[in-house]
């Protein structure tokens, strides 16, 4: 049984977080040794998975936003999104959402120990969809992100992509691996309005190792391009501590730089970015603005402890550097940020 809160109005956002979390993270006091005994400093532990990330972006900014998820009503995830006044459609399973570990030294660098969570088998999968098609009539965006659970066929979400046309909302995905490639694969009817995959996830579509494609400029613009070529509209390319890249079907390029920040902890950081850009697009911001409050977002979560998500007031959009034109071979790779280290995924 689904159970859905509507709101009306042109600047909703729905998520759907398929395999969503509680994200438990562990401050470490300093870098992690295998085998060693470490006491650890003040944990956290908050609602998580990719949309619910999203979803909390939004609203922590004041926006309208639904999250879809699987989960049954006395689940510790419900009772979280509850107290954060997040308007949910929920699906009942029989697990319980999966716990998410994140290890954070004090330079930043997070290593993370994901369960693979709760099977979703076809029933439940039917509702979910029907849940998600009720929350977006009516909505600007939607938005399907993370990993599927085990089980779930890889071509789900090109399906619901087409699903969700009807609905006249724009769609983002944000996944990688297998779901990624199958949605691509899938053709110009299943491409979305916008995908946000990082460094690591280009490089899966584009069959090569990360670190030669974004050593080259060429070979990154060929791999924005195919992207486009295969009928996604927008790609918002974050690069971690090197900031992000907005491209557009119609040949509008911007790359930007993250403003200074300490690094606290990388995890949600790069759905903050994609948060960041949908709220930027809801108030009709152009292109280059919207790549602005992406890369602000997500620099302001990283300096947030565990996966806290920034409030307007953290969020400065002003020191965020964005350079406008279109990628060429010539052009240099974007010039890392002076941040602490911090991986792929700071945004």
């Amino acid at each position: 049984m689904s159970r859905v809160l509507h709101h009306h109005g042109g600047g909703r956002v729905v998520t759907l977080t398929a395999n969503p979390s509680l994200d438990r993270t562990l401050v470490l006091p300093g870098a992690l040794e295998r085998g060693a005994v470490v006491r650890l400093g003040a944990s956290s532990t908050e609602p998580g998975g990719k949309g619910v990330n999203v979803a909390r972006a939004v609203a922590a900014a004041g926006g309208e936003v639904v999250t879809v998820l699987p989960a049954s009503l006395d689940d510790p995830i419900v009772a979280a999104l509850h107290r954060l006044g997040l308007p949910l459609a929920t699906v009942d399973v029989a697990g319980a959402v999966r716990t998410n570990y994140s290890l954070t030294e004090p330079d930043g660098t997070t290593t993370k120990l994901n369960e693979p969570g709760t099977p979703l088998d076809a029933p439940t999968r039917a509702a979910l969809t029907d849940a998600l098609l009720r929350a977006a009539t009516g909505a600007a965006w939607v938005v399907l992100a993370g990993s599927l659970p085990p089980g779930t066929p890889v071509d789900w979400y090109a399906e619901l992509v087409r699903a969700l046309r009807p609905t006249g909302a724009r769609i983002a995905v944000d996944t990688s691996e297998a779901p990624l490639l199958a949605l691509l694969a899938a053709g110009p009817a299943s491409a979305p309005d916008l995908l946000k995959p990082n460094a690591e996830e280009l490089a899966q579509v584009a069959g090569t190792d990360e670190a030669a494609l974004t050593a080259d400029p060429l070979a990154l613009r060929a791999a924005v391009d195919g992207l486009h070529a295969g009928g996604v509209a927008e790609v918002l390319l974050t690069l971690g501590a090197d900031g992000a890249l907005l491209s557009t079907a119609a040949g509008e390029r911007y790359t930007a730089r993250p403003p200074r920040i300490a690094v606290r902890s990388t995890v949600g950081a790069g759905d903050c970015s994609l948060a960041g850009h949908l709220l930027a697009d809801l108030a009709g911001a152009p292109p280059v603005e919207r790549l602005r409050r992406a890369v602000a977002s997500g620099a302001a979560a990283a300096g947030l402890p565990g996966s806290a998500v920034p409030t307007p007031a953290q969020v400065d959009s002003v020191a965020a550097s964005v350079v406008a034109g279109p990628l060429s071979p010539a052009e240099p790779a974007p010039s890392a940020a002076p941040v602490a280290p911090a991986g792929r995924d700071v945004l």
